[in-house]
């Protein structure tokens, strides 16, 4: 089960038991005796129904067995039996006892929910792998199948826990799997399962993943530093023993009742901090802390003294995370304190429920809860918990993009910043201003112009510090710059851009595919039917069998691709007047006849496309001639670029005729263009002090901006060579700057840039 590929038991490594061979039988038989001891805080009746659950189960996998040659079913009752410590609902443990019989078994959701109700079919579907369906890569997969556990998780967030339990028990027990295999799963549970743990404050099984995960990716490490652990445990017992006893005996003597346990950091974090602060293992000092549990919440800073005179605080590495609890619900007091021997020990301070939550997360609702009680709580910590991921995932529709922006989400470590109303947002480390304005509203994100942090003003760009109050400044005209996508940090903040950027771009292809189709079909003496697809009557039929022939879905679709120039208009127009003649529509020579005269009229507005600025970026000025209002034009029609404007004498624009004619297409400037256009420059200046600014004071007077300058310099020549990108209105707007700058006097050249 989970987001690898075929089930262990596909294709039997080991041969099934003998038909007198009831040995592997009796072992399912008993690992369901030893899961009903589980039980006993269900009711008679829920334990019926889990009864019937794995006869059910049991039958649907009969004759199916793990590549280890364990028959099936013991892995379904292992899941079942994680679930049952969590003390989840009969609902779950049934929905785990049966979650691989609709993927392996050939079993209907509808039986599901004739026999055992829809609440337990609804978790099982979530728990079902999409493999019925075509993938072209592995990663597209695997992005579906998350993409299908999240919304079921929306739903219901028992789908996670069930699925998490699913991958520990598959982690156990990879022995039998290929190296390969193990590894690819493994780094699969390393980037997606354990950060999902740790979202949900699972972390006894966030630990316990990424333990399994490294012993199997990098066995060798794994078994070195187990090694070097367990010699450090011996060495360092004497230690351990002592400053436990300490522990115990100040809390004696301060009256106040503790449960002291000592804690080993896990292989993984000592294998994880080696690497990330290059130490060799004799350097990492903190491998052991202890945990101090405490009864009520006031002893945790009581205890906090106790410790802080025992032993001295190391300056710096104090947390106080009950008061901030962490993004998935921890609570503690952290603190590192000097040992007798000079080396840095980690206490954390906390109470029993504290201790639950931090261990078992979200799960630990089910472990406290009284009998009939309501789930929202759990309900609404998952949704909370995961809030983000259920916005990525309605966001993104390409299966590597959005797999890429999930995993930028699943965050470890966290920065904790205020809003100016004193609410608490946790983001990940390096989060700007932007990540902050998308983690409050996807619309506070979209209109955001500017930042205050601390109540000053500060770039969009700037990283944010935990303790930060920031307020974010919006604008109704405002929409989300490309630019933002260089700096932001979270998936949902990355992905929201990216989606308004493509939804946008969609927009205005699809605008031009309208245009060029439709003067394509003029060209052929038609006019495009009327309406679209959708709905009856001749011309949706003639649209259906002209996107059937596309093999686009719909009729937005296939002009969104004629305006990004992946189809080509006349050939999708003669396509389409096929089909309108073989419904008896004839073509109208006036129609044929006028449209040619446009083709050949120089009036702007009988242009096939105007240019005034405004089209967006859809329509692109080639950046190797760079072409202003004034200069004579022709468009290219880039394969999934839209449509690129050249001047007439661009060298590179003719050879790209030369290679691909049925690409371009006539354009024309409009009368009163939106907007400016840049152009190069180059000036030849003295080499004098301060010959640049009078060069920029000369293009500020054209009223012309500069948008970018290069300089070809070497020390000892009278002269230096400037390269300059301006915007201007028109090509007589371009002939007022360069007389302007050859007016100054420390100019002796100025000309427009040759097209390179």
């Amino acid at each position: 089960m989970g987001l690898q590929a075929a089930p262990p038991h596909a294709t039997p490594k080991h041969p099934p038991p003998e038909p007198g061979d009831h040995g592997a039988r009796d072992a399912a038989s008993a690992s369901f005796a030893a899961l009903t001891h589980k039980l006993d805080y269900l009711d008679p009746a829920d334990i019926r129904r889990v009864r019937d659950a794995y006869r059910f189960a049991d039958e649907a996998h009969l004759g199916q067995f793990r590549a280890s040659g364990e028959p099936y079913i013991t892995h379904p009752i292992a899941v079942a039996g994680l679930c049952a410590d969590w003390k989840l609902d009969a609902q779950a443990i049934m929905a785990a006892l049966m979650h691989d019989a609709m993927e392996d078994c050939g079993v209907t959701k509808t039986e599901l929910v004739e026999r055992f109700g829809v609440a337990t079919a609804e978790l099982v579907d979530g728990l079902t792998k999409l493999d019925k369906l075509q993938f072209s890569t592995r990663e597209e997969s695997q992005a579906e199948s998350f993409r299908k556990m999240l919304l079921a998780m929306a739903r219901d967030v028992r789908v996670i826990l069930i699925k998490l339990a699913d991958r520990l028990h598959n982690m156990r027990t990879m022995e039998a799997m290929a190296a390969p295999k193990r590894a690819r799963i493994a780094r699969e549970t390393l980037d997606i399962y354990a950060p999902i743990a740790h979202r949900l404050g699972l972390n006894r099984i966030y630990r316990e993943l990424q333990e399994l995960s490294f012993q199997h990716l990098l066995p060798w490490r794994f078994a070195a530093l187990t090694k070097a652990v367990q010699r450090a445990r011996g060495y360092r017992r004497d230690l351990v023993d002592r400053i436990r006893a300490d522990v115990e005996r100040a809390f004696a003597e301060a009256g106040i009742s503790v449960q002291v346990w000592g804690r080993e950091k896990t292989v993984f974090s000592i294998y994880a901090k080696m690497r990330e602060k290059h130490l060799s293992f004799a350097q990492v000092n903190d491998i052991f802390g202890f945990r101090i549990v405490v009864s009520t919440l006031p002893e945790c800073y009581l205890a906090l003294g106790v410790l802080h005179q025992m032993y001295k605080p190391m300056p710096g590495r104090f947390k106080d995370y009950i008061a901030i609890p962490k993004a998935n619900g921890y609570q503690s007091l952290h603190t590192t304190l000097v040992s007798p021997l000079g080396t840095p020990v980690e206490f954390q301070v906390r109470t029993e429920p504290m201790h639950v939550v931090a261990e078992t997360g979200i799960a630990a609702h089910w472990l406290y809860k009284v009998q009939g009680a309501d789930t929202g709580d759990a309900q609404r910590i998952g949704t909370v918990g995961l809030q983000s991921l259920i916005d990525i995932q309605d966001e993104t529709r390409d299966a590597a993009e959005f797999l890429e922006h999930v995993k930028v989400d699943l965050f470890p470590d966290a920065v904790y910043v205020f809003t100016p109303k004193s609410k608490i947002l946790a983001l990940p480390k390096g989060a700007t201003p932007v990540d902050f304005a998308y983690a409050i509203h996807s619309d506070v994100g979209d209109r955001c112009v500017a930042a205050k942090v601390n109540g000053e003003q500060v770039a969009l760009r700037t990283e944010l510090r935990s303790g930060d109050v920031v307020e974010i400044i919006t604008a109704p005209v405002s929409r989300p710059n490309p630019a933002w996508l260089n700096f932001v940090r979270t998936g949902r903040a990355r992905s929201r851009i990216r989606h308004y950027l493509k939804n946008v771009t969609q927009e205005e292809s699809a605008e031009l595919g309208a245009k060029l189709l439709a003067q394509a079909m003029r060209a052929e003496g038609l006019e495009p039917p009327p309406g679209d697809e959708s709905g009856s009557g001749s011309a949706a039929a003639q649209w259906q069998a002209l996107i059937r022939w596309s093999g686009n879905r719909s009729r937005r679709e296939l002009l969104i691709d004629i305006g990004l120039g992946k189809k080509i208009a006349t050939i999708v127009a003669k396509r389409l007047a096929k089909l309108l003649a073989e419904a008896g529509a004839k073509p109208n020579a006036v129609t044929m006849s006028m449209n040619r005269y446009l083709a050949d009229d120089s009036s702007p507005s009988h242009a096939m496309v105007t240019i005034d600025g405004s089209e967006g970026a859809t329509v692109q000025m080639a950046h190797c001639c760079r072409p202003i209002p004034g200069d004579g034009i022709v468009g290219y029609l880039g394969r999934g670029e839209g449509l690129v404007v050249h001047t007439g004498e661009c060298q590179t624009g003719k050879r790209l005729f030369q290679r691909d004619s049925e690409r371009w297409i006539p354009v024309e400037w409009a009368e009163e263009p939106q907007r400016g256009f840049e152009t190069g420059v180059t000036v030849l200046a003295h080499s004098s002090k301060g010959a640049v600014a009078k060069v920029a004071s000369a293009v500020s007077q054209a009223e012309a901006d500069i948008t970018h300058i290069d300089m070809a310099h070497e020390p000892g020549h009278s002269t230096m060579e400037l390269r300059l990108v301006i915007t201007v209105r028109d090509r007589q707007h371009l002939a007022d700057v360069l007389r302007t700058l050859r007016r100054s006097s420390t100019v002796l050249k100025a000309a427009r840039a040759k097209p390179t």
